[in-house]
């Protein structure tokens, strides 16, 4: 608040002249959607108050906990911070508030940002070490909030587990969230399938029966979580690094700094999918590569090589090249199989006696991209020159743990190395450059555990292992249990990760980057900003596809949103269709070689194909998504709705599932406007076409019939102008 009738009368020139330069202890930032007023108090900030456009309104009752503490050599010093006034900064974009800290010399920057006029406003914390001498420092969240909440207040939580190897059985998380509520969602690169499912690192909180709340998300792919937590008289939590196994803490040389991962927070009206309208077209605008969306053919479709799987070759690739370009298609993938080992990227001579430039250079003259499949943060036991081996001396100390002497990689699965190493991260840095270079790329995919969870090294920049380290680990890592450091290890291996994209991407602006990890397990918001689609589930089956896509819709484009279309049983031709389908509604790969289909199955192939390029992928680029139906689940009826208010054109996705006699369904549409007519044209002629008014469409619904099980329609909406 201000503190005197000067300062209040000075206010509208102190927040436009010299932000913070007089009394002024308040800011206040918005876009849109999302209004916070921040305050500064002597030795702590605040978020005071998170309001949205209408008059639902966040009062935070704590302020935000800086360090407390920090260590040199053994020894624990607790510090006391002070604003600096004359440092600290507002504008109508970003607030900073600037703390130093006492009795050793730290500068800590609290620092909200408004990237653009929509969308929801993001916060990091920047610590800096201003005293000569080496320094531990504990955790510092990212984020910590307590909203004063009514006992008796109605309210609702979502989250969304990650695809990782198959779509967990929920997917989407919609919870009450009664007093006494307990709920902590963790995220890395590791989302096993067994146990709890790592969440793709975001959430939101409704008052019920409002459609109305906030959400927050963290733009980070190392160890994360979110924390919240209900008492009678308040929602509180935490966001940002994960704290377990304790006791956390990193190293700041005299001079450095730490930042702690990015968080956005926003406020939202119209529910879930109003929220996503939002937040989608938000990550696509600030997060990801401005380049990627020059191109006109983005979200592309794609042939990819593993239907064959590891049997891919140079006569494999050409007439695959060949039917993809016939077929229409924007993209040839080589998937794992056309190196000579793990950690040995270089192409197996048999199989690619030319290289890989000779498929570039034919994929191009057809009219193609090129890209292929690299699982390059991981070792191997090649001895060629260039391969990277896991038995070198040379290159034990990459490795997150030693391996027995008897170690022997999988086909395509190695060891995996800690990118936070000075030496690894020069390597990859290096061998992804010649690999972009030398291969004439135009995408690049990775898969593997580029950023490791866990490393038993004691000399790289992470803090050591609190327990004694193993010999040798058999595994890849997977089996090297999680330790004190294990979230300063994934802390510095995805910043070198990030460091290396960044490189890359500055010298290669055109080039595709597929963020792929195991599966679906790194999708993230920090992935996002430094690639440009995801593999989101490492299952390929059409309801294994709809259902990772339903999931990770609600918070990222659809366009960066790849569904892998595996050899799938289809007798009849609406079983072919429905399992195309089930991949088109985002980026669309086809994991078959399409040669083996029939003429007919071609034909209906090359129209569906040519239905995208015209008038679905326009859609999924722009258009509004709406989830209007419950999740798929096989059995019963699911759908998808896109579209373009402001185009007045949108398309329905319906799905009937396998139960039979259930061949009449109504979906209720979204995004209308109740008195204008809208043209329904059913695309498999399915029904004719007719004209229904915006209101019935959204309250009486839309009825679509389908005779087979696993079938599809695609029923596209045109508003008929006045």
């Amino acid at each position: 608040m201000l503190t005197s009738p000067l300062c209040r009368s000075l206010l509208a020139v102190a927040i436009f002249l010299n932000p913070l330069a007089f009394c002024q202890t308040t800011a206040h930032i918005h876009t849109e959607q999302t209004s916070i007023d921040l305050e500064a108090s002597e030795n702590s900030p605040r978020l005071v108050k998170l309001k949205g456009s209408g008059k639902d309104a966040w009062t935070n009752q704590t302020s935000e906990p800086l360090l407390p503490f920090l260590w040199m050599g053994e020894k624990r010093i607790p510090l006391i911070w002070t604003l600096k006034r004359e440092e600290s900064h507002t504008d109508a974009q970003q607030v900073r508030f600037v703390y130093e800290s006492s009795p050793v010399p730290l500068r800590l920057t609290w620092k909200w940002q408004a990237r653009a006029a929509s969308g929801p406003i993001e916060h990091r914390i920047h610590i800096e070490n201003l005293s000569a001498n080496e320094i531990w420092i504990p955790l510092q969240d990212s984020f910590r909030f307590d909203w004063e909440v009514n006992a008796t207040s109605a309210l609702r939580t979502m989250y969304i587990d990650k695809g990782a190897g198959k779509p967990t059985e929920i997917g989407t998380h919609d919870d009450a969230l009664p007093v006494g509520y307990r709920w902590e969602g963790k995220s890395s690169t590791y989302a096993i399938d067994a146990g709890p499912r790592e969440i793709i690192p975001w959430l939101m909180v409704e008052r019920s029966g409002s459609q109305s709340g906030w959400y927050a998300g963290i733009e980070f792919s190392g160890r994360t979580r979110i924390a919240l937590k209900r008492d009678s008289a308040s929602l509180n939590g935490a966001i940002g690094l994960d704290p377990n196994p304790a006791l956390f803490r990193t190293r700041l040389a005299a001079g450095g700094s730490f930042d702690t991962p990015t968080v956005f927070v926003g406020a939202f009206n119209g529910g879930a999918d109003g929220l996503g309208n939002v937040l989608r077209p938000w990550v696509r605008s600030v997060l990801t590569n401005p380049e990627t969306w020059k191109d006109p053919r983005c979200p592309l479709m794609v042939s990819n090589s593993w239907g064959s799987g590891m049997e891919v070759d140079e006569e494999l690739s050409k007439r695959m090249i060949r039917d993809s370009a016939e077929l229409g298609l924007d993209m040839f993938h080589i998937d794992a199989g056309w190196f000579r080992g793990v950690g040995d990227w270089y192409p197996d001579e048999k199989k690619f006696p030319r290289g890989l430039a000779e498929i570039s250079d034919y994929a191009h003259a057809q009219g193609l991209k090129f890209g292929i499949w690299v699982n390059w943060a991981e070792a191997g036991i090649d001895t060629f020159p260039g391969a990277i081996n896991a038995h070198d001396p040379k290159v034990r100390d990459w490795l997150i743990a030693d391996v027995p002497a008897s170690w022997k990689p999988d086909a395509f699965v190695g060891r995996t190395m800690d990118l936070g190493a000075p030496a690894v991260h020069d390597y990859a840095a290096r061998e992804l450059e010649r690999i972009v270079s030398d291969y004439r790329l135009d995408m690049l995919e990775h898969d593997g555990y580029v950023v490791a969870k866990a490393c038993v090294r004691s000399d790289h920049p992470h803090s050591p292992p609190g327990r004694p380290a193993p010999e040798s680990v058999n595994d890849r890592g997977l089996d090297l249990p999680e330790d004190s450091n294990s979230t300063d290890v994934s802390y510095h291996a995805a910043q070198s990760y990030y460091e290396i994209y960044s490189q890359l991407r500055k010298a290669h602006p055109e080039l595709l980057l597929e963020i792929c990890d195991d599966g679906g397990r790194m999708v993230d918001f920090g992935s996002a900003s430094h690639g440009d689609y995801f593999s989101i589930t490492d299952s390929y089956d059409p309801l294994s596809n709809r259902q990772a896509f339903y999931d990770a819709s609600h918070v990222l484009p659809p366009a960066m949103l790849e569904d892998y279309v595996q050899k799938w049983p289809t007798p009849r031709t609406e079983n072919f269709l429905y399992m195309l389908r089930s991949g088109m509604m985002g980026w669309l790969t086809i994991m078959q070689d399409t040669n083996a289909w029939t003429a007919e199955q071609h034909a209906l192939a090359k129209e569906e194909f040519a239905t995208y390029k015209k008038f679905l992928r326009p859609l999924i680029r722009s258009a509004d998504l709406y989830h209007v139906s419950h999740r798929p689940d096989g059995l019963h009826w699911d759908g998808i709705e896109y579209f373009n208010a402001t185009l007045g054109q949108g398309v329905v996705y319906a799905f009937r599932g396998s139960v039979s006699g259930d061949d009449k369904h109504i979906l209720y549409l979204q995004g209308l406007r109740p008195n204008q007519k809208y043209r329904l044209s059913f695309h498999d002629l399915t029904a004719p076409d007719r004209i229904a008014s915006g209101h019935e469409l959204m309250h009486a619904g839309m009825v679509v019939h389908l005779t087979a099980p696993d079938s599809s329609e695609l029923v596209f909406l045109t508003e008929i102008k006045n």
